[in-house]
Protein backbone atom coordinates (compact mmCIF):
# COMPACT_ATOMS: atom_id res chain seq x y z
CA UNK A 1 0.00 0.00 0.00
CA UNK A 2 0.93 3.20 -1.03
CA UNK A 3 2.22 5.96 1.75
CA UNK A 4 1.76 9.38 1.21
CA UNK A 5 2.47 12.29 3.54
CA UNK A 6 1.46 16.28 3.84
CA UNK A 7 4.29 18.51 5.23
CA UNK A 8 4.45 22.70 5.92
CA UNK A 9 8.49 23.68 5.21
CA UNK A 10 10.42 25.73 2.97
CA UNK A 11 13.10 24.96 0.41
CA UNK A 12 16.72 24.86 1.34
CA UNK A 13 18.21 24.03 -1.86
CA UNK A 14 17.90 22.35 -5.01
CA UNK A 15 20.38 20.39 -7.09
CA UNK A 16 19.92 18.70 -10.62
CA UNK A 17 19.36 15.30 -11.08
CA UNK A 18 19.48 13.53 -14.02
CA UNK A 19 18.37 15.69 -17.14
CA UNK A 20 15.53 16.89 -15.98
CA UNK A 21 14.81 15.78 -11.71
CA UNK A 22 15.64 18.00 -8.61
CA UNK A 23 16.32 16.75 -5.47
CA UNK A 24 15.33 19.17 -3.19
CA UNK A 25 16.02 20.04 0.84
CA UNK A 26 12.73 21.00 2.58
CA UNK A 27 13.25 22.47 5.99
CA UNK A 28 9.60 21.00 7.78
CA UNK A 29 7.31 21.70 10.78
CA UNK A 30 6.34 18.28 10.99
CA UNK A 31 9.81 15.95 10.29
CA UNK A 32 12.97 18.83 10.54
CA UNK A 33 14.90 18.61 7.66
CA UNK A 34 14.50 16.11 4.59
CA UNK A 35 15.21 15.11 0.87
CA UNK A 36 13.00 14.52 -1.62
CA UNK A 37 13.05 14.06 -5.32
CA UNK A 38 11.20 16.03 -8.00
CA UNK A 39 10.12 14.09 -10.46
CA UNK A 40 10.87 16.38 -14.14
CA UNK A 41 10.58 19.55 -11.83
CA UNK A 42 13.37 21.24 -14.39
CA UNK A 43 10.66 20.75 -17.31
CA UNK A 44 9.54 24.22 -18.65
CA UNK A 45 5.78 22.72 -18.23
CA UNK A 46 6.38 21.02 -15.07
CA UNK A 47 3.91 22.44 -12.00
CA UNK A 48 6.84 21.93 -9.82
CA UNK A 49 9.63 24.25 -11.19
CA UNK A 50 8.24 27.45 -9.43
CA UNK A 51 7.61 25.14 -5.99
CA UNK A 52 11.58 23.14 -5.76
CA UNK A 53 13.34 26.55 -6.04
CA UNK A 54 14.89 27.85 -2.77
CA UNK A 55 12.92 30.01 -0.19
CA UNK A 56 10.04 28.35 -1.64
CA UNK A 57 7.38 28.25 1.47
CA UNK A 58 4.31 25.74 1.57
CA UNK A 59 2.47 22.87 1.72
CA UNK A 60 4.08 19.92 0.03
CA UNK A 61 2.42 16.20 -0.98
CA UNK A 62 4.89 13.71 -0.64
CA UNK A 63 4.91 9.84 -1.71
CA UNK A 64 7.40 7.83 1.07
CA UNK A 65 9.42 5.54 -0.79
CA UNK A 66 11.33 2.77 0.82
CA UNK A 67 14.30 5.00 1.22
CA UNK A 68 13.54 8.46 -0.33
CA UNK A 69 10.35 11.11 -0.32
CA UNK A 70 9.10 11.62 -3.99
CA UNK A 71 7.97 15.59 -4.36
CA UNK A 72 4.32 14.86 -5.83
CA UNK A 73 2.22 18.39 -5.44
CA UNK A 74 2.96 21.75 -3.92
CA UNK A 75 0.99 24.48 -3.12
CA UNK A 76 3.28 27.77 -2.29
CA UNK A 77 1.98 30.49 -0.33
CA UNK A 78 5.17 33.02 -0.33
CA UNK A 79 8.54 32.32 -3.21
CA UNK A 80 10.06 35.89 -1.21
CA UNK A 81 9.90 37.09 -4.83
CA UNK A 82 11.09 40.03 -3.94
CA UNK A 83 14.41 38.29 -2.30
CA UNK A 84 15.34 37.81 -6.24
CA UNK A 85 15.13 41.38 -7.21
CA UNK A 86 17.43 42.47 -4.40
CA UNK A 87 21.02 41.26 -4.86
CA UNK A 88 22.00 41.98 -1.40
CA UNK A 89 18.89 41.10 0.37
CA UNK A 90 19.30 37.42 -1.87
CA UNK A 91 22.63 36.88 -0.57
CA UNK A 92 21.37 37.55 2.94
CA UNK A 93 18.86 35.14 2.36
CA UNK A 94 20.80 32.47 1.04
CA UNK A 95 23.07 32.45 3.95
CA UNK A 96 20.65 32.34 5.86
CA UNK A 97 19.40 28.95 4.14
CA UNK A 98 22.95 27.84 4.82
CA UNK A 99 22.71 28.33 8.04
CA UNK A 100 19.51 26.22 8.61
CA UNK A 101 20.80 23.30 6.57
CA UNK A 102 23.81 23.27 8.85
CA UNK A 103 21.48 23.63 12.42
CA UNK A 104 18.46 21.15 11.43
CA UNK A 105 17.99 17.46 11.19
CA UNK A 106 15.75 14.83 10.04
CA UNK A 107 13.12 13.78 12.28
CA UNK A 108 14.18 16.85 14.62
CA UNK A 109 11.78 19.51 16.34
CA UNK A 110 12.65 22.54 14.25
CA UNK A 111 9.21 24.21 14.26
CA UNK A 112 11.34 27.25 16.17
CA UNK A 113 13.70 27.13 13.14
CA UNK A 114 11.82 26.92 10.59
CA UNK A 115 9.78 29.95 12.12
CA UNK A 116 13.11 31.50 12.65
CA UNK A 117 13.93 31.56 9.15
CA UNK A 118 10.41 32.62 7.90
CA UNK A 119 10.44 36.03 10.17
CA UNK A 120 13.59 36.51 9.39
CA UNK A 121 13.23 36.39 5.04
CA UNK A 122 10.43 38.46 5.92
CA UNK A 123 12.54 41.43 7.75
CA UNK A 124 14.74 41.05 4.42
CA UNK A 125 12.50 42.09 2.88
CA UNK A 126 11.17 45.57 4.93
CA UNK A 127 13.42 48.73 4.49
CA UNK A 128 12.62 49.25 7.83
CA UNK A 129 16.05 46.85 9.17
CA UNK A 130 18.85 47.18 8.01
CA UNK A 131 20.01 43.55 6.59
CA UNK A 132 23.00 43.83 9.22
CA UNK A 133 21.01 43.85 12.21
CA UNK A 134 18.83 41.30 10.97
CA UNK A 135 21.75 39.19 10.60
CA UNK A 136 22.87 39.30 14.27
CA UNK A 137 19.73 38.66 15.14
CA UNK A 138 19.06 35.46 13.38
CA UNK A 139 22.54 34.31 13.62
CA UNK A 140 21.70 34.45 17.83
CA UNK A 141 18.50 33.35 17.92
CA UNK A 142 19.68 30.35 15.85
CA UNK A 143 22.18 29.69 18.61
CA UNK A 144 19.47 30.12 21.25
CA UNK A 145 17.27 27.87 19.86
CA UNK A 146 20.20 25.26 19.59
CA UNK A 147 21.09 25.19 23.19
CA UNK A 148 24.29 27.18 22.29
CA UNK A 149 24.34 31.13 23.03
CA UNK A 150 25.75 31.76 26.17
CA UNK A 151 24.41 35.12 26.87
CA UNK A 152 26.28 38.44 27.30
CA UNK A 153 30.37 38.31 27.27
CA UNK A 154 31.86 38.34 30.41
CA UNK A 155 34.71 40.33 29.18
CA UNK A 156 34.18 43.73 26.91
CA UNK A 157 32.88 47.32 27.47
CA UNK A 158 29.46 47.22 26.17
CA UNK A 159 26.45 49.90 26.26
CA UNK A 160 23.57 48.99 28.52
CA UNK A 161 21.77 49.20 25.14
CA UNK A 162 23.65 46.15 23.85
CA UNK A 163 22.60 44.38 26.74
CA UNK A 164 19.67 45.15 26.63
CA UNK A 165 19.00 44.22 22.88
CA UNK A 166 20.80 41.00 23.34
CA UNK A 167 18.44 39.84 26.50
CA UNK A 168 15.47 40.64 24.12
CA UNK A 169 16.94 38.29 21.32
CA UNK A 170 17.50 35.67 24.20
CA UNK A 171 13.77 35.90 25.24
CA UNK A 172 11.40 37.29 22.82
CA UNK A 173 9.31 34.47 20.79
CA UNK A 174 10.42 34.61 17.25
CA UNK A 175 7.26 36.20 15.83
CA UNK A 176 8.33 39.33 17.84
CA UNK A 177 11.63 39.65 17.12
CA UNK A 178 12.03 41.91 14.81
CA UNK A 179 10.57 44.91 16.55
CA UNK A 180 13.49 47.25 17.78
CA UNK A 181 15.84 48.74 15.44
CA UNK A 182 19.25 49.89 16.97
CA UNK A 183 22.32 52.99 17.06
CA UNK A 184 25.47 52.13 14.75
CA UNK A 185 27.19 52.06 18.52
CA UNK A 186 25.02 49.14 19.35
CA UNK A 187 24.75 47.23 16.03
CA UNK A 188 28.49 46.98 15.65
CA UNK A 189 28.76 45.42 19.20
CA UNK A 190 25.97 42.98 17.95
CA UNK A 191 28.11 42.37 15.03
CA UNK A 192 31.22 41.93 17.65
CA UNK A 193 29.10 39.53 19.93
CA UNK A 194 27.58 37.39 16.89
CA UNK A 195 30.44 37.10 14.81
CA UNK A 196 32.81 35.99 18.02
CA UNK A 197 29.75 32.87 19.07
CA UNK A 198 29.71 31.95 15.77
CA UNK A 199 32.77 31.40 15.09
CA UNK A 200 33.08 29.36 18.25
CA UNK A 201 30.00 27.42 17.56
CA UNK A 202 29.25 27.08 13.96
CA UNK A 203 32.00 25.14 12.74
CA UNK A 204 31.30 25.13 9.34
CA UNK A 205 33.12 28.20 6.14
CA UNK A 206 29.40 29.59 4.70
CA UNK A 207 30.01 30.24 0.91
CA UNK A 208 27.09 32.99 1.17
CA UNK A 209 28.61 34.53 4.40
CA UNK A 210 31.72 34.84 2.45
CA UNK A 211 29.81 37.52 -0.20
CA UNK A 212 27.54 39.03 2.33
CA UNK A 213 30.85 40.13 4.09
CA UNK A 214 32.17 41.84 0.91
CA UNK A 215 29.03 43.54 -0.13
Amino acid sequence: MQEFTEITGMVLKAEPIGEYDRRVVILTKEKGKISAFAKGARKQNSRLLAATNPFSFGNFRLYVGRSSYNLLEANISNYFEALRSDFEGAYYGMYFLEVMDYYTRENNDDKEMLKLLYQSLRALIHDKFPNRLVRYIFEMKAMVINGEFPGMPATGDYEDSTGYALHYIMVSPVEKLYTFTVTDTVLAQLKEIADEYRKRYMDRTFKSLEIVDNL
